[in-house]
């Protein structure tokens, strides 16, 4: 099963809005006979690629998959009349498939044929790999990842807006490879406004599949010439109170402008993230500002914080993380999680979790 897993990460930058999963076969002797992992949206699944790996050999053998079987018809057949096609004696999945439309119906299925099921092998390790698809899945929303590059001292910017660059070389190819694993990139209007960036994954030696690009902006201040517009994807605007002008304006450009409701004159940033769900997105990186940054902290809409922090002291006028009220003393604050502390070039990578 810790081969399948290595297998389906090698889906994460292809397959949205699909899950990562991979399979292994193991003949009755004990040998591996076939392999595969779901390599792009709308093709064959892990399961049908290992099989199709180990051909004949597959009758009476093992099936270790980091998820249940699908099966429904959507844009493949289901795995699981693959398997049973195949005449396998057992399936070991990693875990049950949150999607309502399989939730146990694979293992069922597999089971009225005679096929022997288990189910649990390595779940956490399953679930950490795909957890936007099973946050979407339980909970109708995307996992929700801010990025954040800081000095010492904490700070994102100098009093200016000034932040490039916070973070050496190193540290900024990471950042692409997080947005090239996401579903989407969101932001807001502040920051396109400062920074005027792309923000989309470059530089990346691997095929990538363009993740979609959000601007919050609730009076629709971005200009149509900005570069985040740039490119062959349309780009998601959410507003609330933009004119009928600045729509006309933006969808000149290819933008999909979109009306949600408003809290005192801001976009809701959980209707935000249900339409999102809607759209099937499972990983939203934000790389904004503070104001942003703090809404999403207070509506308890981030989920993992990744910050960069360069070995540089920015001064008490630098820009601050979050923007945020209602912390007055310290039992007030928000505790995270540190899970992982890594070394990229001349900076620190350090990842925390929100486990409220």
């Amino acid at each position: 099963m810790a081969r399948a897993l290595q297998l389906a990460r090698r889906g994460r930058f292809t397959t949205n809005p699909n899950p990562n999963v991979g399979c292994v076969i193991v003949g009755p002797d004990g040998a591996t006979i076939g392999e595969g992992w779901h390599e792009r949206a709308g093709e064959g699944h892990a399961e049908v690629n290992a099989l199709s790996a180990a051909g004949a050999k597959a009758k009476g053998a093992t099936v270790y998959v980091t998820l249940e079987p699908c099966s429904h018809h959507g844009r493949t057949a289901p795995c699981a009349d693959a398997l049973i096609a195949a005449d396998v004696a057992r399936v070991i999945c990693a875990m049950q498939d949150p999607n309502p439309q399989v939730a146990g119906a694979g293992i069922n299925k597999l089971s009225a044929a005679g096929i022997e099921v288990q189910s649990g092998l390595l779940e956490a390790e399953a679930r950490e790999l795909n957890r936007g698809f099973v946050m979407r899945m339980e909970r109708q929303r995307p996992w929700v990842r801010v990025k954040l590059a800081v000095g010492l001292d904490g700070r994102t910017a100098m009093a200016t807006g000034e932040s490039k660059w916070i973070t050496g070389a190193a540290a900024r190819a990471d950042v692409h490879r997080l947005r090239a694993a996401s579903s989407a990139i969101l932001t807001g209007s502040g920051t396109v406004l400062a920074d005027n960036p792309r923000l989309n994954a470059r530089d990346i030696m691997t095929e990538v599949k363009q993740p979609l690009r959000v601007v919050v902006d609730s009076s629709l201040r971005v200009p149509a010439d900005a570069k985040i517009f740039n490119g062959d994807d349309a780009v998601r605007v959410y507003h609330v109170l933009g004119s009928a002008d600045d729509v006309a304006r933006l969808e000149a450009v290819g933008a999909v402008v979109v009306q949600m409701p408003g809290i005192d004159g801001h976009v809701d940033l959980n209707a935000v993230m249900r339409d999102l769900a809607g759209l099937q997105i499972n990983d939203v990186l934000v790389e904004a500002g503070s104001v942003l940054n703090g809404g999403l902290l207070t509506a308890g809409l981030l989920d993992e914080l990744v910050v960069y922090q360069a070995a540089k002291i920015m001064g008490a006028n630098a820009r601050g993380m979050f923007t945020m009220g209602g912390i007055e003393a310290m039992s007030d604050s928000i505790q995270l999680d540190l899970v992982e502390t890594r070394r990229v070039g001349n900076d620190l990578r350090l990842t925390y979790r929100n486990s409220n």
